[in-house]
């Protein structure tokens, strides 16, 4: 792991809460009486973030838990919780391609979708992340790194979707749907820092001291 990235990314505990407050501000934007086009861009921007934060805790979070952690109720359900949250975003996509209208069951599945999320966020925030916090103290940094890097892979075929639905979730600028690539942006600028980093220039003192030589 570059060591770079490993200072500069946030932890993976923050990391975590960054992307529950992204689908808490979405589902806070979704009302009864949404525009039928921003009710897609809220729900295609909330099954995507949802969908690449649970493979971003499943292949790197949860294993590096596991091993300190052991048996534990609240992390053994967290992997059928996923499942049922990516069940509803199935069932979403296909009723959003089936109709041009966001009817009445469209909205139901993503109130149950909401549901789902928020129960287990819940249980993360008031479990897993604080025992994440006392038991992995040294790895929360490097984690972080790592799952920066894992994130920007998982981000980069779905970026115009996601400015797209995140334009149009937010429209009074789309900073508050930046929340979900933050993290994904300050790995860009860690490799750009470690891999293009030019050679330092000599000050003018060690010019002047090189030629008094």
């Amino acid at each position: 792991m570059n060591a770079v990235a490993a200072r500069i990314a946030p932890s993976i505990t923050t990391m975590i809460r960054m992307d529950h407050a992204h689908a808490f501000a979405l589902f806070h934007r979704y009302k009864a009486d949404t525009s039928n086009g921003r009710k897609r861009a809220l729900m295609t921007n909330a099954c995507l973030a949802l969908e690449i934060h649970a493979q971003l805790e499943e292949e790197i979070f949860y294993p590096a838990l596991r091993r300190l952690i052991g048996e534990d109720e609240v992390l053994a359900k967290s992997g059928p919780e996923h499942d049922e949250m990516k069940l509803l975003i199935g069932e979403l996509r296909s009723l959003l391609a089936a109709a041009d209208h966001v009817a009445v069951e469209v909205d139901d599945t993503f109130l149950r979708l909401m549901r789902a999320v928020i129960h287990h966020v819940a249980d993360e925030e008031t479990h897993l992340l604080p025992a994440a916090e006392r038991l992995m103290k040294d790895q929360l940094k490097e984690l972080g790194a790592e799952m920066t890097k894992r994130r920007l892979e998982l981000l980069k075929p779905h970026a115009g979707e996601i400015a797209i639905s995140a334009a149009r979730s937010f429209p009074a600028g789309a900073a508050a749907g930046a929340v979900l690539i933050t993290a994904g942006v300050a790995a860009i600028g860690t490799m750009l820092m470690a891999r293009r980093r030019a050679p330092r220039r000599d000050s003018w003192r060690s010019k002047a001291r090189r030629a008094m030589r």
